[in-house]
């Protein structure tokens, strides 16, 4: 198994991405700590496996005690981390000229501050092991390019892919490896709230023809988390059926 005796920790791992994300690391072989916000994090986790293998953890990616007793709980659990996939990430899409103070401050806390932090004491774990670790950051295509109604939710993600491509410069030599996938539309309970025709408008913006899976993601993680792509580090891995290319 491809994450045999890894242990890792997966921000927003109570749904969409993240939770895929999850399964795919137990089955191969890894032990998991699940963090989001929603309160049923620990129901979610002890559905999905034994507690010897996952664990959920209540944790508010923004705040900076909640971040450092989330990595406390995974070395108390675990004895060690591996793996980090930030994925917790919330939307917003209002325009410039409608942004509040209170709604810009709330997106860069969860989207940017968030993978600082849990980056932050992800790698402080990983400084002291000689095989070092694994970070992904989720970003997203709106990242890459624009998309009308998307301020604050596009600088964020722009920003995660800089600050991957500094932080994977900064630890090279200490064999932590950070990159970051930008995904496409993905098929997440947040699309099943569009409309038909909103639905329709946006499988239509992808060459492919339709929207993603959520563990079509998560394989591209699950890959990046790995030995397999152990040469591939400050990378962002665009997911996204096309849709930057055109």
């Amino acid at each position: 198994m491809k994450l045999d005796s890894k242990v890792a920790i997966i921000t927003g791992g109570a749904s969409g991405i993240g939770l895929e994300t999850a399964k795919d690391f137990l089955n191969e072989g890894a032990k998991v700590v699940i963090a989001d916000i929603d309160e049923n994090v620990r129901e979610i986790a002890s559905e999905l496996g034994d507690i010897d293998r996952i664990v959920g953890v209540v944790c508010d990616v923004s705040n900076e005690d909640d971040v450092i007793l989330l990595i406390k709980k995974a070395i108390n659990s675990f004895g060690h981390i591996d793996i980090l996939v930030a994925s917790a990430g919330i939307r917003s899409t209002l325009m410039c000229h409608e942004e509040t103070m209170d709604e810009w401050n709330k997106v860069l806390g969860v989207n940017l501050t968030g993978v600082f932090l849990t980056n932050k004491y992800a790698i402080i774990e990983m400084l002291k092991q000689a095989h070092g670790g694994s970070i992904i950051n989720i970003s997203s295509v709106l990242g890459v390019v624009g998309k009308p109604s998307s301020y604050a939710y596009s600088a964020t993600k722009s920003a995660v892919i800089n600050m991957t491509r500094s932080a994977a410069l900064t630890y090279a030599r200490n064999n932590i490896r950070v990159n970051v996938v930008s995904p496409g539309y993905v098929d997440t309970p947040l699309i099943s709230e569009y409309t038909d025709e909103m639905r329709n408008s946006t499988i239509n913006r992808h060459p492919i023809g339709r929207l993603a899976n959520p563990m079509e993601i998560a394989k591209v993680i699950t890959f990046l988390a790995s030995n397999d792509s152990s040469f591939i580090t400050g990378e962002n891995i665009i997911a996204d059926g096309g849709y930057t290319i055109q």
